[in-house]
């Protein structure tokens, strides 16, 4: 039974993972060298630091960079972003959990549910991350928190619908 469920969960993300205003797809790559970020204004590469672009822009940039598995490069400019964001918080525990940092993630991760228990990305990669630890009854918990915050169909909820019952999670 368990395994028609699963297939049936795996079959459903292609169908769910496109909604709207979701990090459905995997950013582009990152055009620039370590140190740098790509400008869209100058249409150029500028240092990390001493740059002009505005928050959002860089959590694009984070999220390229995460993708490209260049975690400290990332966590380079998270480190100028705003320490309490939520978003901060949760790309700060999403790269500490790649580079291999668990424990740091998990306490990014609660840090950023605690200033938005909304949060729902933040709750996909805790989920993720307690896939990968092989709790799958606290990566359950975060996916009917998702639900339960409204983000039911959202690529957060089928991405972790899938770690849960494939095992695999997901770079971005």
């Amino acid at each position: 039974m368990r395994v028609l469920i699963a297939a049936a969960l795996a079959f459903a993300l292609p169908l769910t993972a496109f909604a709207a205003g979701e990090e459905t797809a995997p950013p582009k790559k990152p055009k620039c060298e370590s140190g740098f970020v790509y400008d869209k204004k100058t249409k150029s590469c500028v240092s990390s630091n001493g740059h002009t672009l505005d928050t959002d822009t860089l959590y694009q940039h984070v999220r390229s960079l995460s993708y490209d598995g260049r975690y400290t490069d990332a966590q380079v400019l998270l480190a100028q972003m705003p320490a309490d964001d939520d978003r901060t918080l949760t790309y700060m525990g999403f790269t500490s959990r790649k580079m291999g940092n668990t424990e740091a993630a998990m306490t990014y991760y609660a840090r950023a549910l605690a200033r938005n228990p909304g949060n729902v990305l933040a709750r996909s990669y805790m989920g993720q991350g307690l896939v990968e630890e092989g709790n799958i009854s606290g990566a359950m918990e975060q996916l009917r928190e998702i639900r339960a915050h409204g983000g039911k169909g959202t690529w957060a909820e089928a991405s972790l619908r899938t770690a849960i019952s494939t095992g695999r999670t997901f770079n971005w």
